[in-house]
Protein backbone atom coordinates (compact mmCIF):
# COMPACT_ATOMS: atom_id res chain seq x y z
CA UNK A 1 0.00 0.00 0.00
CA UNK A 2 2.65 2.30 1.13
CA UNK A 3 4.27 1.50 -2.48
CA UNK A 4 1.31 2.58 -4.38
CA UNK A 5 0.82 5.60 -2.17
CA UNK A 6 4.23 6.65 -3.56
CA UNK A 7 3.97 5.98 -6.67
CA UNK A 8 1.09 8.19 -6.45
CA UNK A 9 2.69 10.80 -4.92
CA UNK A 10 5.56 10.81 -7.92
CA UNK A 11 3.24 10.72 -10.71
CA UNK A 12 1.22 13.35 -8.74
CA UNK A 13 4.60 15.69 -8.67
CA UNK A 14 4.99 14.78 -12.57
CA UNK A 15 1.77 16.21 -13.61
CA UNK A 16 2.23 19.20 -11.63
CA UNK A 17 5.55 19.76 -12.99
CA UNK A 18 4.03 18.74 -16.55
CA UNK A 19 1.38 21.69 -16.28
CA UNK A 20 3.22 23.98 -14.58
CA UNK A 21 5.57 24.41 -18.12
CA UNK A 22 2.44 24.00 -20.25
CA UNK A 23 2.46 27.51 -22.13
CA UNK A 24 -0.85 29.26 -22.15
CA UNK A 25 0.24 31.52 -25.33
CA UNK A 26 1.93 28.94 -27.91
CA UNK A 27 2.78 31.73 -30.16
CA UNK A 28 6.26 32.97 -29.42
CA UNK A 29 6.01 36.35 -31.50
CA UNK A 30 2.71 37.21 -29.46
CA UNK A 31 4.23 36.23 -26.28
CA UNK A 32 7.43 38.82 -26.65
CA UNK A 33 4.91 41.66 -27.94
CA UNK A 34 3.16 40.71 -24.33
CA UNK A 35 6.25 40.71 -22.60
CA UNK A 36 7.73 44.06 -23.94
CA UNK A 37 4.41 45.93 -23.20
CA UNK A 38 4.49 44.07 -19.43
CA UNK A 39 8.35 45.04 -18.87
CA UNK A 40 6.96 48.72 -19.96
CA UNK A 41 4.18 48.67 -17.64
CA UNK A 42 6.20 47.29 -14.61
CA UNK A 43 8.53 50.45 -15.32
CA UNK A 44 5.16 52.93 -14.37
CA UNK A 45 4.32 51.52 -11.43
CA UNK A 46 6.51 53.19 -8.81
CA UNK A 47 5.34 52.55 -4.85
CA UNK A 48 2.90 50.48 -6.15
CA UNK A 49 5.07 47.40 -7.46
CA UNK A 50 5.48 45.46 -4.56
CA UNK A 51 1.37 45.40 -4.09
CA UNK A 52 0.53 44.61 -8.00
CA UNK A 53 4.07 42.39 -8.56
CA UNK A 54 4.72 40.41 -5.89
CA UNK A 55 2.02 37.73 -6.88
CA UNK A 56 4.74 36.87 -9.46
CA UNK A 57 6.84 35.59 -6.35
CA UNK A 58 4.27 32.58 -5.51
CA UNK A 59 4.75 29.24 -7.45
CA UNK A 60 2.80 29.99 -10.36
CA UNK A 61 2.53 28.03 -13.54
CA UNK A 62 3.02 29.11 -16.46
CA UNK A 63 0.20 29.54 -17.98
CA UNK A 64 -0.60 31.77 -14.48
CA UNK A 65 2.51 34.13 -15.43
CA UNK A 66 1.47 34.27 -18.77
CA UNK A 67 -2.10 35.19 -18.29
CA UNK A 68 -1.29 37.66 -15.85
CA UNK A 69 1.23 39.37 -18.17
CA UNK A 70 -1.08 39.36 -20.71
CA UNK A 71 -3.56 41.65 -18.28
CA UNK A 72 -0.86 43.36 -16.74
CA UNK A 73 0.60 44.93 -20.22
CA UNK A 74 -2.83 45.48 -21.57
CA UNK A 75 -5.17 46.82 -19.08
CA UNK A 76 -6.14 50.35 -18.52
CA UNK A 77 -3.59 51.95 -16.52
CA UNK A 78 -6.08 53.04 -14.10
CA UNK A 79 -6.85 49.50 -13.04
CA UNK A 80 -3.13 49.33 -12.27
CA UNK A 81 -3.64 52.24 -9.97
CA UNK A 82 -6.97 51.03 -8.24
CA UNK A 83 -6.48 46.99 -7.62
CA UNK A 84 -3.82 44.75 -6.01
CA UNK A 85 -2.44 41.90 -7.82
CA UNK A 86 -3.76 39.27 -5.75
CA UNK A 87 -7.16 40.62 -7.19
CA UNK A 88 -5.52 40.01 -10.95
CA UNK A 89 -4.52 36.63 -9.79
CA UNK A 90 -7.49 35.30 -8.28
CA UNK A 91 -9.45 36.02 -11.40
CA UNK A 92 -6.78 34.57 -13.89
CA UNK A 93 -7.17 31.40 -11.89
CA UNK A 94 -10.94 31.42 -12.19
CA UNK A 95 -10.78 31.74 -15.67
CA UNK A 96 -8.13 28.88 -16.10
CA UNK A 97 -10.37 26.47 -14.15
CA UNK A 98 -13.63 27.56 -16.23
CA UNK A 99 -11.43 26.54 -19.20
CA UNK A 100 -10.28 23.16 -17.64
CA UNK A 101 -13.51 22.74 -16.19
CA UNK A 102 -15.70 23.77 -18.06
CA UNK A 103 -16.97 21.61 -21.40
CA UNK A 104 -16.78 25.32 -23.26
CA UNK A 105 -14.32 26.22 -21.98
CA UNK A 106 -12.24 22.97 -22.83
CA UNK A 107 -13.29 23.67 -26.80
CA UNK A 108 -11.72 27.59 -27.07
CA UNK A 109 -8.71 28.44 -29.37
CA UNK A 110 -6.42 30.28 -26.90
CA UNK A 111 -6.35 33.54 -29.13
CA UNK A 112 -10.30 33.55 -28.23
CA UNK A 113 -9.73 32.85 -24.78
CA UNK A 114 -7.31 35.61 -24.03
CA UNK A 115 -9.14 38.34 -25.80
CA UNK A 116 -12.42 37.31 -25.05
CA UNK A 117 -12.81 34.77 -21.90
CA UNK A 118 -9.36 36.09 -19.82
CA UNK A 119 -10.31 39.83 -19.67
CA UNK A 120 -11.87 40.46 -16.29
CA UNK A 121 -13.20 44.02 -17.55
CA UNK A 122 -15.74 44.28 -20.34
CA UNK A 123 -16.48 48.76 -20.55
CA UNK A 124 -16.02 50.95 -17.80
CA UNK A 125 -17.44 49.57 -15.09
CA UNK A 126 -16.07 48.82 -11.41
CA UNK A 127 -14.36 45.79 -10.68
CA UNK A 128 -15.86 43.22 -8.18
CA UNK A 129 -15.27 39.67 -7.42
CA UNK A 130 -17.99 38.57 -9.74
CA UNK A 131 -16.32 35.05 -11.16
CA UNK A 132 -15.47 34.12 -7.71
CA UNK A 133 -18.74 34.60 -6.15
CA UNK A 134 -20.94 33.15 -8.51
CA UNK A 135 -18.71 30.67 -10.87
CA UNK A 136 -19.99 27.38 -8.81
CA UNK A 137 -23.82 28.63 -9.46
CA UNK A 138 -22.97 29.18 -12.88
CA UNK A 139 -21.36 26.03 -13.82
CA UNK A 140 -24.14 24.13 -12.10
CA UNK A 141 -26.44 26.10 -13.97
CA UNK A 142 -24.78 24.50 -17.48
CA UNK A 143 -23.67 21.62 -16.50
CA UNK A 144 -23.83 18.77 -19.36
CA UNK A 145 -25.19 21.37 -22.18
CA UNK A 146 -22.78 22.40 -25.37
CA UNK A 147 -22.17 25.89 -25.79
CA UNK A 148 -25.11 27.02 -27.55
CA UNK A 149 -27.57 26.09 -25.04
CA UNK A 150 -25.34 27.13 -22.17
CA UNK A 151 -25.07 30.79 -23.79
CA UNK A 152 -29.19 30.58 -23.52
CA UNK A 153 -29.46 29.84 -20.53
CA UNK A 154 -27.02 32.05 -18.42
CA UNK A 155 -29.20 34.55 -20.24
CA UNK A 156 -31.87 33.24 -18.60
CA UNK A 157 -29.95 33.25 -15.32
CA UNK A 158 -29.14 36.69 -16.39
CA UNK A 159 -32.79 37.45 -16.57
CA UNK A 160 -33.64 36.20 -12.80
CA UNK A 161 -31.07 38.69 -11.60
CA UNK A 162 -31.74 41.45 -13.53
CA UNK A 163 -33.98 43.60 -16.21
CA UNK A 164 -33.94 46.46 -17.76
CA UNK A 165 -34.49 50.23 -16.11
CA UNK A 166 -33.14 53.78 -17.34
CA UNK A 167 -30.13 54.94 -15.03
CA UNK A 168 -28.27 57.64 -14.87
CA UNK A 169 -24.97 55.55 -12.75
CA UNK A 170 -22.29 54.35 -15.73
CA UNK A 171 -21.80 51.88 -15.55
CA UNK A 172 -22.25 49.48 -12.26
CA UNK A 173 -19.82 46.26 -11.80
CA UNK A 174 -21.64 43.14 -11.95
CA UNK A 175 -22.66 42.65 -8.42
CA UNK A 176 -23.76 46.25 -7.87
CA UNK A 177 -26.03 45.13 -10.84
CA UNK A 178 -27.78 41.93 -9.17
CA UNK A 179 -27.95 43.84 -6.05
CA UNK A 180 -30.09 46.56 -7.72
CA UNK A 181 -31.83 44.08 -10.06
CA UNK A 182 -31.89 46.68 -12.58
CA UNK A 183 -29.26 48.49 -15.46
CA UNK A 184 -29.52 49.97 -18.58
CA UNK A 185 -28.54 48.08 -21.82
CA UNK A 186 -24.86 48.97 -20.81
CA UNK A 187 -25.10 47.25 -17.62
CA UNK A 188 -27.22 44.48 -18.20
CA UNK A 189 -24.97 44.11 -21.35
CA UNK A 190 -21.29 44.10 -18.82
CA UNK A 191 -23.20 42.18 -16.29
CA UNK A 192 -24.15 39.14 -19.27
CA UNK A 193 -20.76 39.13 -20.97
CA UNK A 194 -19.09 38.70 -17.05
CA UNK A 195 -21.83 35.79 -16.73
CA UNK A 196 -20.74 34.06 -19.89
CA UNK A 197 -17.20 34.88 -19.45
CA UNK A 198 -17.42 33.25 -15.99
CA UNK A 199 -18.62 29.97 -17.59
CA UNK A 200 -15.60 29.83 -20.31
CA UNK A 201 -18.04 31.20 -22.72
CA UNK A 202 -16.35 33.57 -25.43
CA UNK A 203 -18.58 37.62 -25.44
CA UNK A 204 -18.07 40.65 -25.80
CA UNK A 205 -20.58 43.54 -25.74
CA UNK A 206 -21.06 45.10 -28.73
CA UNK A 207 -22.76 48.87 -29.36
CA UNK A 208 -24.16 50.96 -32.09
CA UNK A 209 -23.04 54.28 -31.12
CA UNK A 210 -26.19 55.68 -33.02
CA UNK A 211 -29.41 54.29 -34.93
CA UNK A 212 -29.70 55.76 -38.10
CA UNK A 213 -33.24 55.69 -38.36
CA UNK A 214 -33.89 57.43 -35.33
CA UNK A 215 -31.93 58.85 -32.09
CA UNK A 216 -30.83 56.71 -28.76
CA UNK A 217 -28.16 53.97 -29.07
CA UNK A 218 -27.93 50.34 -27.74
CA UNK A 219 -25.43 47.40 -26.31
CA UNK A 220 -26.02 43.90 -26.66
CA UNK A 221 -23.70 40.87 -26.37
CA UNK A 222 -22.13 38.26 -28.69
CA UNK A 223 -20.94 35.06 -28.28
CA UNK A 224 -18.14 32.94 -30.57
CA UNK A 225 -19.16 29.53 -31.21
CA UNK A 226 -17.30 27.52 -33.08
CA UNK A 227 -15.39 30.56 -35.43
CA UNK A 228 -18.29 32.42 -35.59
CA UNK A 229 -20.18 35.25 -33.20
CA UNK A 230 -23.88 34.82 -32.60
CA UNK A 231 -25.83 37.75 -30.79
CA UNK A 232 -28.38 38.14 -28.27
CA UNK A 233 -30.57 40.59 -26.01
CA UNK A 234 -28.34 40.83 -22.23
CA UNK A 235 -30.81 39.74 -20.20
CA UNK A 236 -33.81 39.88 -22.74
CA UNK A 237 -34.08 35.82 -23.11
CA UNK A 238 -34.61 34.57 -26.65
CA UNK A 239 -35.75 30.11 -27.50
CA UNK A 240 -32.63 31.16 -29.91
CA UNK A 241 -29.36 32.91 -30.75
CA UNK A 242 -29.22 35.74 -33.56
CA UNK A 243 -32.58 36.97 -32.28
CA UNK A 244 -33.75 40.00 -30.58
CA UNK A 245 -36.08 43.13 -30.16
CA UNK A 246 -33.27 44.86 -31.80
CA UNK A 247 -32.62 42.26 -34.83
CA UNK A 248 -34.58 44.77 -37.31
CA UNK A 249 -33.05 48.09 -36.17
CA UNK A 250 -29.74 46.47 -36.03
CA UNK A 251 -30.09 45.47 -39.76
CA UNK A 252 -30.76 49.31 -40.22
CA UNK A 253 -27.52 50.52 -38.28
CA UNK A 254 -24.46 52.55 -39.90
CA UNK A 255 -21.77 50.86 -37.66
CA UNK A 256 -21.81 48.19 -34.72
CA UNK A 257 -18.89 47.82 -32.92
CA UNK A 258 -17.01 46.12 -29.84
CA UNK A 259 -13.60 46.59 -28.61
CA UNK A 260 -11.29 43.59 -28.56
CA UNK A 261 -8.64 43.57 -25.32
CA UNK A 262 -4.86 43.19 -26.25
CA UNK A 263 -2.28 44.01 -29.11
CA UNK A 264 -4.05 43.28 -32.47
CA UNK A 265 -4.44 39.47 -33.90
CA UNK A 266 -6.26 37.95 -36.10
CA UNK A 267 -8.38 38.76 -39.51
CA UNK A 268 -11.02 40.68 -38.06
CA UNK A 269 -12.52 44.10 -39.42
CA UNK A 270 -10.82 46.40 -37.48
CA UNK A 271 -11.32 50.31 -37.40
CA UNK A 272 -8.32 51.30 -35.42
CA UNK A 273 -5.49 49.87 -33.73
CA UNK A 274 -4.32 50.91 -30.44
CA UNK A 275 -1.68 49.50 -28.07
CA UNK A 276 -3.99 48.30 -25.22
CA UNK A 277 -6.91 47.02 -27.79
CA UNK A 278 -8.47 47.17 -31.18
CA UNK A 279 -11.90 48.78 -32.47
CA UNK A 280 -14.14 45.64 -34.62
CA UNK A 281 -16.37 46.85 -36.72
CA UNK A 282 -19.79 44.01 -36.42
CA UNK A 283 -21.91 45.91 -38.88
CA UNK A 284 -21.53 43.13 -41.72
CA UNK A 285 -23.24 40.46 -39.33
CA UNK A 286 -26.33 42.37 -39.21
CA UNK A 287 -26.46 44.97 -42.08
CA UNK A 288 -25.49 45.34 -45.97
CA UNK A 289 -22.48 47.01 -46.33
CA UNK A 290 -20.20 48.76 -48.31
CA UNK A 291 -16.58 50.07 -47.59
CA UNK A 292 -16.35 53.73 -48.14
CA UNK A 293 -13.11 55.01 -49.08
CA UNK A 294 -11.90 58.84 -48.39
CA UNK A 295 -9.33 60.52 -49.77
CA UNK A 296 -7.49 63.70 -48.01
CA UNK A 297 -5.47 66.10 -50.47
CA UNK A 298 -4.27 69.29 -49.25
CA UNK A 299 -4.60 72.46 -51.19
CA UNK A 300 -1.72 71.51 -53.76
CA UNK A 301 -4.08 68.35 -54.66
CA UNK A 302 -1.35 66.34 -52.32
CA UNK A 303 -2.15 63.11 -50.74
CA UNK A 304 -2.74 64.40 -46.79
CA UNK A 305 -1.12 61.88 -44.20
CA UNK A 306 -2.27 61.84 -40.84
CA UNK A 307 -5.59 63.62 -41.05
CA UNK A 308 -8.53 62.83 -39.20
CA UNK A 309 -11.86 61.82 -41.02
CA UNK A 310 -14.87 61.61 -39.11
CA UNK A 311 -17.94 59.56 -40.43
CA UNK A 312 -20.68 61.79 -38.82
CA UNK A 313 -24.49 60.88 -38.54
CA UNK A 314 -27.28 62.57 -37.91
CA UNK A 315 -28.65 61.66 -34.65
CA UNK A 316 -29.45 63.78 -31.24
CA UNK A 317 -29.72 67.10 -33.21
CA UNK A 318 -25.75 66.59 -33.94
CA UNK A 319 -23.43 65.18 -35.98
CA UNK A 320 -22.33 61.89 -34.08
CA UNK A 321 -19.40 60.96 -35.03
CA UNK A 322 -19.28 57.17 -35.49
CA UNK A 323 -15.36 56.43 -36.40
CA UNK A 324 -12.59 58.77 -36.77
CA UNK A 325 -9.84 56.95 -39.14
CA UNK A 326 -6.58 58.81 -39.86
CA UNK A 327 -6.02 58.77 -43.64
CA UNK A 328 -2.75 57.11 -44.61
CA UNK A 329 0.56 57.91 -46.51
CA UNK A 330 -1.61 58.18 -49.49
CA UNK A 331 -4.32 60.19 -48.11
CA UNK A 332 -6.70 57.25 -47.58
CA UNK A 333 -9.23 56.71 -44.94
CA UNK A 334 -11.76 53.47 -44.81
CA UNK A 335 -15.10 52.36 -42.83
CA UNK A 336 -17.50 49.66 -43.52
CA UNK A 337 -20.75 51.11 -43.55
CA UNK A 338 -24.09 50.98 -44.09
CA UNK A 339 -26.32 52.11 -46.96
CA UNK A 340 -27.70 55.61 -45.48
CA UNK A 341 -26.09 58.88 -45.87
CA UNK A 342 -23.57 59.83 -43.73
CA UNK A 343 -21.40 63.99 -43.22
CA UNK A 344 -17.71 63.40 -43.75
CA UNK A 345 -15.24 65.89 -42.01
CA UNK A 346 -11.64 66.22 -42.63
CA UNK A 347 -9.61 68.06 -40.86
CA UNK A 348 -5.89 68.23 -40.46
CA UNK A 349 -4.27 71.90 -38.23
CA UNK A 350 -6.35 74.77 -39.39
CA UNK A 351 -7.80 73.51 -42.72
CA UNK A 352 -10.53 71.20 -43.06
CA UNK A 353 -13.01 70.35 -45.40
CA UNK A 354 -16.71 68.22 -45.39
CA UNK A 355 -19.60 66.37 -47.93
CA UNK A 356 -22.52 64.97 -47.35
CA UNK A 357 -22.68 61.72 -49.16
CA UNK A 358 -24.95 59.28 -49.88
CA UNK A 359 -22.84 55.68 -49.02
CA UNK A 360 -24.71 53.85 -51.56
CA UNK A 361 -24.25 55.84 -54.51
CA UNK A 362 -20.34 56.87 -53.24
CA UNK A 363 -16.92 54.70 -53.83
CA UNK A 364 -14.29 56.93 -52.86
CA UNK A 365 -15.28 60.72 -51.73
CA UNK A 366 -11.99 62.96 -52.55
CA UNK A 367 -12.14 66.16 -50.26
CA UNK A 368 -10.00 69.00 -50.31
CA UNK A 369 -8.23 70.78 -47.26
CA UNK A 370 -8.81 74.14 -48.64
CA UNK A 371 -11.74 75.74 -45.94
CA UNK A 372 -11.13 77.67 -42.30
CA UNK A 373 -12.41 79.23 -39.80
CA UNK A 374 -12.53 82.97 -41.03
CA UNK A 375 -15.21 81.88 -43.18
CA UNK A 376 -19.37 81.91 -42.68
CA UNK A 377 -22.00 80.75 -44.27
CA UNK A 378 -25.27 78.30 -44.00
CA UNK A 379 -25.67 74.26 -45.78
CA UNK A 380 -28.70 72.69 -45.90
CA UNK A 381 -29.06 68.72 -45.82
CA UNK A 382 -31.63 65.94 -46.30
CA UNK A 383 -30.33 62.61 -44.44
CA UNK A 384 -31.59 59.31 -44.96
CA UNK A 385 -31.46 56.12 -43.05
CA UNK A 386 -31.09 52.63 -44.69
CA UNK A 387 -34.16 51.34 -46.27
CA UNK A 388 -36.63 48.61 -44.22
CA UNK A 389 -35.60 45.41 -45.08
CA UNK A 390 -37.90 42.35 -45.44
CA UNK A 391 -38.44 41.04 -41.07
CA UNK A 392 -35.79 38.08 -40.21
CA UNK A 393 -38.29 34.62 -39.65
CA UNK A 394 -38.82 34.47 -35.85
CA UNK A 395 -38.53 31.16 -33.89
CA UNK A 396 -41.92 28.79 -33.87
CA UNK A 397 -44.43 29.56 -31.71
CA UNK A 398 -43.89 26.25 -29.43
CA UNK A 399 -40.39 28.05 -28.17
CA UNK A 400 -41.89 31.09 -28.23
CA UNK A 401 -44.43 29.85 -25.53
CA UNK A 402 -42.33 27.86 -23.35
CA UNK A 403 -39.75 30.94 -23.43
CA UNK A 404 -42.84 33.42 -22.24
CA UNK A 405 -43.23 31.07 -19.82
CA UNK A 406 -39.96 30.81 -18.47
CA UNK A 407 -39.54 34.44 -18.73
CA UNK A 408 -42.83 35.00 -16.42
CA UNK A 409 -41.18 32.51 -13.87
CA UNK A 410 -38.50 34.72 -13.73
CA UNK A 411 -40.09 37.83 -12.82
CA UNK A 412 -41.78 36.24 -10.30
CA UNK A 413 -38.07 35.11 -8.88
CA UNK A 414 -36.72 38.84 -9.64
CA UNK A 415 -39.58 40.32 -8.18
CA UNK A 416 -39.38 38.17 -4.79
CA UNK A 417 -36.09 38.95 -4.17
CA UNK A 418 -36.60 42.95 -4.23
CA UNK A 419 -39.56 42.17 -2.12
CA UNK A 420 -36.90 41.18 0.28
CA UNK A 421 -35.48 45.34 0.32
CA UNK A 422 -35.93 47.07 3.24
CA UNK A 423 -39.60 48.66 3.11
CA UNK A 424 -40.36 52.86 3.94
CA UNK A 425 -41.89 51.60 7.50
CA UNK A 426 -38.40 49.75 8.50
CA UNK A 427 -36.69 52.59 7.54
CA UNK A 428 -38.53 54.89 9.05
CA UNK A 429 -38.57 53.02 12.13
CA UNK A 430 -34.60 52.73 12.35
CA UNK A 431 -34.13 56.97 11.80
CA UNK A 432 -36.55 57.18 14.60
CA UNK A 433 -34.68 55.16 16.46
CA UNK A 434 -31.39 56.72 15.66
CA UNK A 435 -32.93 60.11 16.17
CA UNK A 436 -31.85 60.74 11.81
CA UNK A 437 -33.96 62.69 9.68
CA UNK A 438 -36.45 60.19 8.43
CA UNK A 439 -37.10 61.77 5.08
CA UNK A 440 -33.36 61.65 4.01
CA UNK A 441 -33.03 58.18 5.47
CA UNK A 442 -35.81 57.20 3.36
CA UNK A 443 -34.13 58.55 0.37
CA UNK A 444 -30.77 56.83 1.00
CA UNK A 445 -32.47 53.27 1.36
CA UNK A 446 -34.42 54.09 -1.72
CA UNK A 447 -31.86 54.88 -4.27
CA UNK A 448 -29.48 51.84 -2.81
CA UNK A 449 -32.40 49.24 -3.47
CA UNK A 450 -30.57 45.87 -2.96
CA UNK A 451 -27.18 47.09 -1.80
Amino acid sequence: MKKNSSLLFVLTIILVTGCTGKHLISNKEYRVVIEKSFIERKQLAGNRSEALFSVFDENLSEQQKEALKFLYAFMPLSDLADYNGDFFLANVNMSLRAKEETSCGKKIPEDIFLHYVLPYRVNNENLDSFRIIFYDEIAERIKNKDIREAALEINHWCHEKVSYQPADIRTSAPVSTILSARGRCGEESTFTVSALRTAGIPARQVYVPRWAHCDDNHAWVEIWINGEWFYMGACEPEPVLDRGWFSEPSRRAMLINTKSFGAPYGNENVINRHKEYSEVNSLSKYAVTKKLLVKVIDKNEIPVNNAEVEYQLYNYAEFYPLATVSTDKEGMSSLETGLGDLLIWAYKDDDFNYKKISVAETDTLVLKLDRNDNESYTADFDFIAPVTRTPLPGPSKELTDQNSKRINEENTLREKYIASWINTKEVKDFAIRLRIDTSKMISVFKRSMGN
